[in-house]
């Protein structure tokens, strides 16, 4: 497996851990959403453990698309690129509130990182198939 196939499927395992996580919490399954959001947070580690080492190694990737493909990859590559970066605060404040037993802190910001960090980590997936499989 290549380092960008590994990375799309720690994005792959993470949304699937934000997704069974949320559905958790909502059935107040708490130990089972502290499980999956803490396996999320590690498939996201490994994700970016493997973005990095692959990008020191190779640098940009350029996408080979053209026509209508293209201005697409480029507008969802823009929305994911400016939103991963918020990701690792947003994570870690939701986390750190959580483990402090601050659960209504948590929630509140719990609420803003869901949707983004579940964007970055869809999107990651569609980058990388337009990127490693259409555009290739």
């Amino acid at each position: 497996m290549t380092l960008p196939a590994f990375d799309a499927t720690m994005n792959v395992v993470a949304t699937a851990c934000i997704l069974a996580g949320y559905a958790a919490i909502r059935a107040r399954r708490i130990a089972l959403h502290r499980a999956l959001m803490i396996a999320a947070c590690a498939a996201s580690t490994l994700f970016l453990a493997g973005y990095l080492t692959h990008h020191a190694q190779v640098g940009s990737v350029p996408y080979h698309g053209t026509g209508a493909l293209r201005p697409v990859y480029y507008a969802i590559l823009g929305t994911h690129t400016l939103l991963a970066m918020a990701v690792p605060v947003l994570v870690a404040i939701t986390l750190t509130r959580a483990l402090r037993g601050r659960f209504d802190a948590h929630a509140r910001i719990a609420r803003i990182t869901l949707p983004i960090w579940l964007y970055v980590s869809i999107t990651g997936v569609v980058v990388y198939v337009m990127l490693y499989r259409l555009g290739a």
